[in-house]
């Protein structure tokens, strides 16, 4: 067979399929035909069937929904109404609100700030505790004024659901009712007082920061250095406090104190000089009215500030010395002259021998120191401290004293006759004693219970000037007299004064002696003062 007749059978075969194929299509379209028919015939027949059955069904329902909905309408609106009408016209504070954790629901301004005001009263302790580390101490709640607000925290209680508009009010108050609504009453305390007591509380912490002090000793400035350490930080500590106090669940506990590490100031010599240096002021006085005004000493470095600086330059040390020296005045209160002092208030004298050359040298010397003493309202004198120590290099003699019972010579003997003088012109003057003792025998220049006796550095004589005045002491030594003046001012109110001495009993050892303060007023006796109970020795 040839190419030719191949080709040609494989064509006709080619055209076979192609019939084929087409027979089958032609066949599968008439079948999809019919079931269009059938199913459009269906549906007809469906809608024809049906149709007048479902369509009264769904118009019952319909009606049915719409009037159950215009019913809950109905309720809902009358609901609102009902509701807002209510709140409308509801005089107290709504459902649901608190202050501090207090409920106070339906309670009227008058009465929840009544509650409030109790409740706070109940859970607010008197005072508050503070502490750092193992210090702990208290604070006043009163002192530093603490108070909370419960007129401005009622009013804002009041106000829930009634601040916008309907709809917004009754929003609000619904919320209030299912949920819960807590109002914090505005805390209000004194600053600035609590701001001082933990200024206070800063001086006292243990490990507080130590400024540098100074101090007068003889005559030296002490200074003593500072050193590192904590002080309260203030206004975290206030803010800690006020927190405390708003908790009522808390209070009871110390609250801890806020600290910040602080370094002392460096030592400010040239301030130091400032405040201790003082101006020397001489004495003087007026005549009309009658004034005296005193002198008084000043004060300075020995040294220049450059000095001082240097000193304190040198090492660092706990502490330094700077030596001082004291600034005399050109006059002095013990210069101004009788003129100053008009009146003579006392006088008293007692007898010495004047044969006795070292004792009357001792006499002298005591009675030179005290000689011009001026003493203000309300100072004290002190025999010791004017007189000084009796020694040697003073001048002072050896004399007849009393030691052990025995006469016997020692240093300054004699000069208890100038105390014993000068207590009697100060009781006859009216002066106030304020530390008198006897000897251990009468003495030869005095009655029992009318001496005095001093011993440097154990037994003193002191009295004080209880008169509105100053006085001047005027003493002299002369000729075997040793007397004793006593000037000032009169006042209207003095009294005469009279001295009443005697013994109440003697026995082998012991003689008993009293002395009596007498005040008279025209001639009459205005009232009888014990000055003392004495004991003596006998020779």
């Amino acid at each position: 067979m040839s190419i030719k007749e191949k080709e040609n059978n494989i064509e006709k075969e080619i055209k076979k399929e192609i019939d084929i194929d087409k027979k089958i299509e032609k066949k599968i379209q008439k079948e999809v035909d019919k079931n269009i028919e059938k199913n459009e015939e269906l549906t007809e027949s469906s809608t024809t069937d049906f149709t007048p059955i479902l369509e009264p069904k769904t118009k019952n329902i319909t009606s049915i929904f719409t009037l159950l909905l215009g019913i809950i309408l109905i309720i809902l609106l009358l609901s609102f109404l009902i509701f807002t009408g209510y709140n409308l016209i509801n005089q107290n504070i709504v459902s649901g609100v608190h202050i501090k954790g207090l409920d106070v629901s339906n309670m009227s301004k008058s009465d929840a700030r009544y509650q409030l005001e109790n409740y706070i009263k109940q859970n607010l302790p008197e005072e508050i505790k503070v502490k750092h580390g193992d210090f702990e101490t208290t604070i006043s709640l009163s002192q530093i004024g603490v108070e909370f607000d419960t007129k401005s925290a009622v009013n804002t209680a009041y106000n829930v659901g009634r601040q916008g508009n309907i709809f917004q009010n009754n929003l609000y108050v619904l919320n209030t009712m299912f949920g819960k609504t807590n109002i914090e009453p505005t805390l209000n305390l004194d600053t600035e007082q609590l701001t001082k007591n933990l200024e206070d509380i800063s001086a006292q912490l243990p490990d507080k920061v130590v400024e540098s002090s100074y101090y007068i000793e003889g005559n030296n400035l002490i200074i003593t250095s500072g050193k590192e350490g904590n002080v309260v930080d203030i206004e975290p500590t206030i803010e800690a406090i006020k927190s405390a106090i708003c908790n009522f669940t808390t209070i009871s506990n110390p609250i801890e104190i806020v600290v910040k590490n602080e370094k002392p100031n460096q030592i400010d010599i040239e301030k130091i000089h400032n405040e201790i240096y003082k101006e020397p002021k001489d004495a003087y006085y007026t005549q009309n009215p009658f004034t005296v005004y005193p002198s008084e000493n000043g004060l300075d470095f020995k040294v220049s500030i450059e000095e001082a600086k240097a000193i304190l330059s040198v090492q660092t040390a706990e502490e330094y010395k700077i030596p001082l020296k004291t600034l005399y005045p050109n006059i002095s209160t013990n210069m101004i002259g009788t003129e100053a002092f008009p009146d003579l208030l006392s006088t008293y004298s007692t007898k010495y021998a004047v044969s006795n050359k070292n004792r009357t040298t001792n006499l002298i010397l005591a009675a030179n120191k005290i000689n011009g003493t001026v003493l203000m309202p309300g100072e004290t004198f002190s025999y010791n401290k004017v007189v000084g120590e009796r020694t040697i290099s003073a001048g002072y003699k050896e004399a007849p004293i009393y030691v052990s019972g025995e006469v016997v010579d020692g240093l300054g003997g004699g000069i208890c006759q100038i105390t014993s003088t000068l207590y009697n012109a100060v009781v006859y003057a009216n002066l106030e004693v304020t530390q008198r003792s006897n000897h251990q025998f009468v003495p030869s220049y005095v009655t029992a219970s009318r001496d005095a006796t001093v011993v440097y550095g154990a037994i003193d004589f002191q009295f004080k000037n209880n008169r509105n005045y100053p006085i001047k002491l005027v003493c002299s030594v002369s000729g075997g007299i040793a007397n004793f003046q006593i000037f000032g001012l009169k006042q209207e109110d003095d009294y005469q004064v009279e001295i009443s001495s005697y013994e109440t009993g003697r026995t082998a050892t012991a003689i008993y002696s009293e002395a009596y303060k007498i005040l008279k007023r025209d001639g009459k006796v205005v009232s009888k003062q014990l000055l003392s109970k004495d004991t003596y020795k006998r020779h």
